[in-house]
């Protein structure tokens, strides 16, 4: 690659979070229960009947009263873009109310003027794993249609108030998430065990016309913002030259590019209405809907962090530590303390094969390594981490998204996953750090919530500053 490349001008440096990792607060001004308030250890266990004293997210690192210093650290490593999600039921406490709650929007009011200030702008995902818990629990969350209204009323609101102050959108994080995980990602209150396949693609078809008409709506209200979907993006290779194994790798594809598929072209694609036809499923549309659906997106988002294989065989069917929408690990990449393949050049193949599918931009809104950090002192008697384990991925990933650009890739922008640490959304834990600001909480509970600059920090800021070029200095 030549030395002298730069990111395009204008690229987005920033990083990512969502409200119910760093809020906290989690019943202040009016706020209601979110399905993250009775998920105490993640997504891997069950829900409890209330809030109990272990969940980390009932006060998270406090991002609620503390913003304006977090926000502050951000800018002072050059910050572009700052993606965070608004907590529906700060906005509509139990999802179904007719009216909105004022405290609720003048916390992300004050939120989006402070990133304003320093020349951040707000990327904000409209629905980021917290559906309001009476929305599960009363209507079984996405499965029933109603929920399109009480969406529809939530993003009207939040369109109309901050018109003006954020430009970029995101209608469901990580969407294709609800095959493996639909109480988390779609507020579905049945256990995924009783839930049958009709009521999840139904479902699915619910947030297909919801995410559609936002961005009917948001064009609407504002012609210059950018909707964007947001999926789990990753690779998938075959175990073994078998063809019947790469028969298996499209089929798993499919999965995941269906969800972009009906976002980026409009349409329900062939290979998904036989995946219906096959599974007996009869997906109800309403009249309208296919017309809806036409209100196709700006751009494509999502996270990556891992790549994963797949085979026919089933004695090899073993699925990877970590994974959330399955797959089997690759035996030739090592993986993370908690199981997530490394895979950078997976990020290259997965931008070049998304956007030769539609010719829409990309934007990579999650990429970052959780990992264990020690606080130290350093010689000048500052408290941070020697995180250079984070530097050495961070900067691999990147350099495959220069290569990917290379290649004519249309990125708009980068931002790293949990940029100050945060609660781990599969776990639950705060070990699992992924920020360049280190926050003293512990998963006991125990910690001053101060924040201090970690090496990577320093680093991030001089990749910023340069547009990208630091990345090539040996």
């Amino acid at each position: 690659m030549s030395q002298t490349f730069q990111f395009p001008n204008g690229f987005l440096w920033g990083g990512s979070v969502s409200a119910n990792q760093i809020e906290g607060a989690y019943l202040e001004d009016g706020k209601g229960l979110s399905i993250q308030d009775i998920m105490p250890h993640g997504i891997q266990t069950p829900p409890t009947t209330d809030p109990t004293e272990d969940n980390m997210k009932l006060i998270a690192i406090d991002f609620y009263h503390r913003y304006k210093e977090d926000i502050k650290l951000l800018a002072e490593m050059g910050f572009k873009v700052f993606r965070t999600s608004i907590a529906w039921s700060r906005i509509f406490p139990k999802g179904d109310e007719l009216e909105p709650n004022e405290k609720g929007l003048q916390f992300y009011d004050n939120l989006f003027d402070e990133c304003r200030k320093y020349g951040i702008e707000p990327l904000v995902t409209i629905s980021h794993y917290e559906t309001p818990l009476h929305l599960a629990r009363e209507y079984d969350g996405w499965v029933n249609r109603k929920m399109i209204d009480f969406y529809e009323r939530y993003v009207r609101t939040i369109f109309e108030r901050y018109k003006d102050k954020v430009k970029y959108w995101l209608t469901f994080n990580e969407i294709n998430s609800i095959l493996e995980h639909p109480f988390v990602s779609g507020g579905i209150n049945t256990h995924k065990d009783q839930l049958s396949k009709q009521d999840l693609y139904q479902a699915i078809h619910h947030e297909f016309v919801a995410s559609a008409l936002a961005v009917k709506i948001g064009h609407e209200i504002n012609p210059d913002f950018k909707i964007g979907c947001m999926v789990i993006a990753m690779p998938i290779y075959p175990l073994t030259p078998d063809p019947t194994d790469m028969i298996k790798v499209m089929e798993a594809d499919h999965k995941n590019t269906g969800f972009m598929d009906v976002h980026a072209r409009g349409y329900y694609p062939g290979y998904m209405k036989r995946y219906l036809k096959d599974n007996g499923i009869t997906i109800h549309f309403e009249p309208g809907d296919e017309e809806l659906l036409k209100n196709t997106v700006d751009f494509i988002s999502f996270s990556y962090y891992q790549s994963c294989c797949e085979t026919a065989d089933p004695a090899k069917q073993i699925k990877g530590e970590g994974n959330l929408i399955g797959g089997i690990p690759n035996p030739h990449l090592v993986a993370s303390e908690w199981g997530w393949q490394i895979d950078p050049q997976g990020l290259r193949y997965i931008m070049n094969a998304i956007y030769d599918r539609y010719q829409k931009p990309l934007f990579i809104v999650e990429n970052g390594l959780g990992a264990v950090d020690e606080l130290i002192t350093d010689e000048h008697g500052n408290k941070t981490v020697s995180d250079d384990y984070r530097i050495k991925y961070l900067k691999e990933h990147l350099l495959q998204v220069a290569e990917a650009i290379q290649d004519g890739v249309e990125l708009m922008g980068y931002a790293t996953w949990g940029c100050i640490d945060l609660v781990s959304a599969t776990t639950s834990e705060l070990k699992k750090r992924y920020g360049f600001i280190y926050v003293d909480r512990h998963d006991d509970g125990s910690g001053t919530l101060e924040r201090y600059r970690k090496k990577s920090f320093h680093w991030y800021k001089d990749v910023i500053q340069s547009n990208g070029s630091s990345l090539f200095r040996e």
